[in-house]
């Protein structure tokens, strides 16, 4: 990048970088954010498609799940990413709603660059941006009815309509939600008349083999284990258990050393002091107290045998996620070391017995003193169900802990977006002014939603959506698409409901993103970021304008 003075080009940036300025920056940006919005479009709602995902490596993914679809696809512009973070964000704030978010952000950046085509300034279209956000928001609150959280009835349809768009909510949709309201329940602890829920209390264990229907909730935490040695107790009730981060064995000394033993008898001493020590390290253990010990790591025989001989129940190469689990639940510390353990130290429960789910058998840790904590068997008849369950029983247990947090609903099926609409331009009315077309463009952008509904499920979109505006006119403010009957009715009567905090996320996360992008009026790239390959150039008859790589 260079300038000139006096006839002669002074080097500022880096030989190669390119530099997109104003409207071209913009243009580009919203490109390659529309791109991303376009890709994740087509899986929204129940009738939505799936996306077959290969990976580099040959691992197949097959969903139709916003936030999964994103994260696993390479995105290069850095437009583009930041739709993906997007998606990511409300994944991790609410747990749903990944798909619509992005949607909504790539049809805001539509709309605001048919604006910025009859000249209205970036600065008026964001402002504008931002008062819709904030009247909507405001609409929001008064629009959502308030729901208990003993109403068992309304969670599950909550719950039912986030697994809609699931291809495993298709066949056991009941089964899901049901599972997914018991394990909120289970481990919701109320907190200053509020109620909090640690997701991390809440154990997905997948097992392929059976059927979607078949997946069960357990009371406590399960362990893809058996019991280590087969002279072991297989129940231990009021279990003090022993939480290891290191290997139960004799360590290999870290230097290569060569030993000669001249006689049988100084070979037999040398291997009763290795037993000598193994048993010292089980007898530091059971001294503390523990009855049960849950390892990370490997025991060695004879550390099972001593363990066995003095009636503790162990479990050996536990994976590091089950380990802190176990011990948060328990109250255990992870021990790093056998030196100095201490009953302190060991967790809490009150029964670890092993059972046998299906065909396998796993070790479950159960009535653990804080927090209370579950595990939902998701079984499925291959490995990619298994999957999809697993992503469907998370997204409802999320809409489940957004209602416990914040227990207010809104009616689904495209209801909410067109009710917003209608509202924004009465209000735009009321600000005037370029604002006014911002506005107006933002109520138009929401409405992508009861579009794309409805034409993912092979509807009339034109006619539809005509039918929806004239219901809510009408005052009929709950109506919307009913995508398994086609027809416009009250989503608070047909049971396609949604939390009000997974709404407002989708809004305020769609909203803020758009004006970021539209903030950029500068886009300085390092070289090769949007060049074409060298042999997909080489292809082509004659130059053609670089486009960005997504």
């Amino acid at each position: 990048m260079a300038t000139a003075t006096g006839g002669k080009p002074i080097l500022i940036l880096a030989e190669g970088t390119q530099r997109f300025v104003g409207r071209d920056a913009r243009r580009i940006n919203i490109t390659a954010a529309r791109v991303i919005a376009e890709t994740v479009r087509t899986t929204l709602g129940p009738r939505g498609m799936d996306k077959m995902l290969v990976e580099s490596g040959g691992d197949i993914t097959v969903t139709n799940d916003g936030a999964t679809i994103l994260k696993t696809i390479e995105v290069k512009h850095p437009a583009a990413k930041i739709l993906v973070e997007l998606s990511k964000t409300q994944e991790t704030e609410v747990g749903d709603g990944t798909t619509s978010v992005v949607v909504l952000a790539g049809e805001l950046l539509k709309y605001a660059e048919d604006l910025l085509d009859k000249n209205i300034h970036p600065a008026i279209i964001m402002k504008g941006y931002k008062a819709a956000m904030e009247k909507s928001l405001e609409l929001l609150k008064n629009y959502a009815k308030e729901v208990k959280v003993e109403d068992k009835e309304t969670l599950i349809k909550i719950a039912e309509t986030a697994l809609n768009s699931k291809a495993s909510g298709i066949t056991a949709k009941d089964k899901i939600a049901k599972l997914a309201v018991e394990a909120v329940e289970y481990v919701a602890e109320k907190l200053n008349g509020k109620y909090k829920v640690n997701k991390a209390s809440i154990k997905i264990q997948k097992q392929a083999g059976g059927e979607t229907i078949d997946s069960e909730l357990i009371q406590g935490i399960a362990i893809d284990k058996e019991v280590a040695h087969p002279l072991m107790p297989k129940v231990v009730k009021n279990a003090k258990i022993a939480v290891l981060g290191f290997e139960l064995k004799i360590k290999k000394t870290e230097y290569t050393a060569k030993l000669t033993i001249t006689s049988p008898d100084k070979l037999k001493a040398f291997m009763e002091q290795e037993d000598k020590e193994l048993q010292e390290k089980v007898e530091r253990l059971i001294k503390a107290g523990a009855n049960v010990v849950i390892c990370q790591k490997d025991i060695d025989d004879m550390a099972l045998h001593y363990l066995a001989k003095n009636n503790v129940l162990a479990v050996k190469s536990v994976d590091e996620k089950d380990i802190k689990i176990i011990a948060k639940a328990t109250g255990a510390k992870i021990l790093k070391s056998p030196r100095d353990i201490s009953s302190e130290d060991l967790g809490y429960a009150e029964l670890v017995e092993e059972r046998k789910y299906g065909d396998k058998r796993y070790v479950v840790i159960s009535g653990c003193k804080n927090p209370r904590a579950v595990t939902i068997l998701a079984r499925g008849g291959s490995e990619h169900i298994v999957s999809e369950t697993e992503r469907s029983l998370d997204d409802a247990i999320s809409v489940i802990k957004d209602i416990y947090e914040e227990p207010y609903i809104l009616p689904g099926g495209g209801a909410t977006e067109i009710e917003l609409a209608k509202e924004l331009r009465k209000y735009a009315r009321t600000v005037g002014g370029k604002e006014q077309l911002a506005i107006e463009a933002f109520a138009n952008a929401l409405e992508i939603i009861p579009k794309t509904l409805a034409e993912n499920s092979g509807m009339d979109v034109v006619d539809t959506l005509l039918k929806l505006r004239s219901e809510h006119e009408k005052g009929n403010r709950y109506h919307g698409i009913d995508l398994f009957t086609k027809k416009i009715e009250d989503m608070f009567k047909v049971g396609i409901i949604e939390p009000l905090k997974v709404k407002k996320h989708v809004i305020t996360g769609a909203t803020e993103t758009a004006i970021m992008i539209l903030r950029i009026d500068d886009l300085i790239a390092a070289k090769g970021l949007f060049e074409e390959k060298k042999e997909e150039k080489e292809k082509k008859p004659e130059e053609t304008p670089p486009t960005p790589e997504f």
